[in-house]
């Protein structure tokens, strides 16, 4: 007899009035809030909620959570995203009632532990990147951005200097800088980059003149290269009268070996998910702190804390602050992770994160460079980029050997990224993986790039192993499924049609 997996949708396994959890009558006479509520915004029928018992919707959400790839239970080797292991240590620390119980309308005297953290966080970030002054406000890398972006329009324009409106942004940058640009209302001016993956000086100097407002860079960049002409870049930036912004996705490289102050950067944002390990997308709060040197302190978003004597306060604001970019004093959780996890490492563990960050990537790259070629093969800093560009005659792109990366375990690295590389495969694995782990990646790696020669619709069909296979990306794009009874209907129409059997 066949047997049949119970797959069926939660709402499926609805009763009516079947519950899971009862509360008394007397509580919910008490707290009814229909006693109260105006009857215009009253539904006029029940909300259509499944009814299950409780060991049902465990399972729902249980295996809803299995279905998932993520840090807690895969190898994440996605490039320029960093997406190390975040410590539960830090988690404990935010959930202490001392934390997660202050209201930020509560006066400063009561609230002196937090403001503590706030500030010790701003001096050691200010020594990590030899910037004179931060602001915690930003809620992520792109918002950070944005305020680092505000910044450098208000300083030109109160020195009366309002014909910068170009921004120089290299081919290779991350896809938020030009945007970050143009939704401020800055011409952005792509630079092409050299044969070996960097700022090319004589392009970059070809297009610096009396508009341009600054150079939005990366450093390692998008190709997990050192730019080694960096103070050069900068001596011409500055010469020109333009800023340097610097994008902090890649610091996770630098950490206690090289400073963006030291090579001359005067404002940068930092992506606390990715460098000081607090949690990474899911649509949650982040934090992207932005550093700028002495003379943009009169710009920056309040409120900031400063200390006097063994007393914290908040301090006053400056009439050419741009304003507040974000509610009260940023997403103080995500703070408080990052600082636990500064705290907790010291400064050798710090500078170690980098050390070891660089020698798993190079060991992948020199593992891997003889099947699958190196975009630059040159020593890298915290990511390489593979190219699969000879795998195109098979009909082969990088976004497929990431589909079959699936089936053995593993997330995949960033696809057809950065877009100067035919058919890139970028790859970060972070400080946070052990050299068996590595092995095994480079393992599947290897008998992919078998498959590519020796059997390619293993991997033009994958994945095969996951719950979902290859969705029609145009149609899905166009006609998501958002309910169940969309689900439904498209359960019923495949249920009609012939499936691909699987090897």
């Amino acid at each position: 007899m066949l047997i049949s997996k119970d797959d069926r949708l939660i709402f499926e396994k609805s009763s009516a009035g079947r519950t899971g959890a009862g509360l008394p009558t007397a509580f919910i006479a008490a707290k009814n809030p229909f006693k109260t509520l105006n009857p215009k915004f009253r539904r006029k029928e029940d909300a259509q909620f499944p009814e299950v018992a409780e060991p049902e919707i465990i399972r729902h959400y249980v295996n809803l959570s299995r279905k998932n790839f993520s840090i807690d239970t895969h190898f994440y080797p996605l490039g320029s995203c960093t997406m190390k292991y975040n410590p539960k240590l830090n988690e404990w620390a935010a959930a202490q009632e001392g934390f997660s119980q202050v209201h930020p309308h509560q006066p400063e005297s009561t609230i002196q532990g937090y403001m503590h953290i706030l500030y010790e966080l701003e001096q050691f970030l200010k020594t990590m990147t030899g910037m004179d002054h931060f602001t915690l406000q930003p809620a992520a890398g792109a918002h950070g951005e944005l305020t680092g972006m505000m910044l450098i329009h208000a300083y030109h324009h109160s020195r009366g200097d309002t014909k910068r409106r170009k921004v120089l942004v290299p081919d290779s940058s991350h896809g938020t800088n030009p945007a970050t640009a143009a939704l401020l209302g800055y011409e952005v001016v792509t630079l092409k980059s050299n044969a070996r993956g960097r700022v090319d000086l004589a392009e970059l100097k070809s297009h610096l003149d009396e508009t341009s407002a600054c150079l939005m860079l990366t450093n390692p960049n998008t190709m997990g290269l050192f730019e080694s002409d960096i103070l050069e870049i900068t001596k011409a930036v500055h010469q020109a009268g333009a800023l340097l912004y610097y994008d902090g996705a890649n610091l996770n490289a630098l950490l206690g070996i090289a400073r963006p102050g030291d090579m001359g950067f005067d404002i940068v944002h930092l992506n606390l998910h990715k460098t000081f390990s607090t949690p990474h997308g899911g649509g949650g709060p982040g934090a992207g702190p932005v550093g700028v040197k002495a003379y943009l302190l009169p710009f920056l978003p309040h409120p900031l804390v400063e200390k006097t004597g063994s007393a914290y306060r908040w301090a006053a604001e400056s009439k050419q602050s741009v304003g507040r970019v974000k509610s009260f004093f940023g997403n103080a959780g995500m703070l408080l992770r990052a600082y636990t996890y500064i705290v907790t490492l010291g400064i050798d563990g710090i500078k170690k994160i980098s050390e070891d960050a660089v020698i798993n990537a190079n060991y992948l790259k020199e593992k891997l460079k003889d099947v699958l070629p190196v975009a630059v093969d040159e020593v890298c800093m915290h990511e390489f980029v593979l190219t699969l560009k000879a795998a195109k005659a098979k009909g082969i792109h990088s976004g497929d050997v990431g589909k079959r990366l699936l089936d053995y375990g593993y997330h995949a690295p960033t696809v057809h990224f950065p877009l100067v590389v035919d058919e890139a495969l970028m790859i970060e694995p972070t400080e946070s993986e052990s050299r068996e782990t590595l092995d095994l990646f480079i393992a599947a790696l290897r008998q992919i790039a078998r498959e590519i020669e020796e059997s390619p619709e293993l991997v033009l069909g994958a994945p095969w192993t996951m719950p979902i296979g290859r969705p029609d990306e145009v149609k899905a794009a166009r006609n998501p499924i958002l309910t169940y009874r969309d689900v439904v209907r498209e359960r019923e129409k495949n249920a009609k049609e012939p499936v691909a059997s699987k090897p």
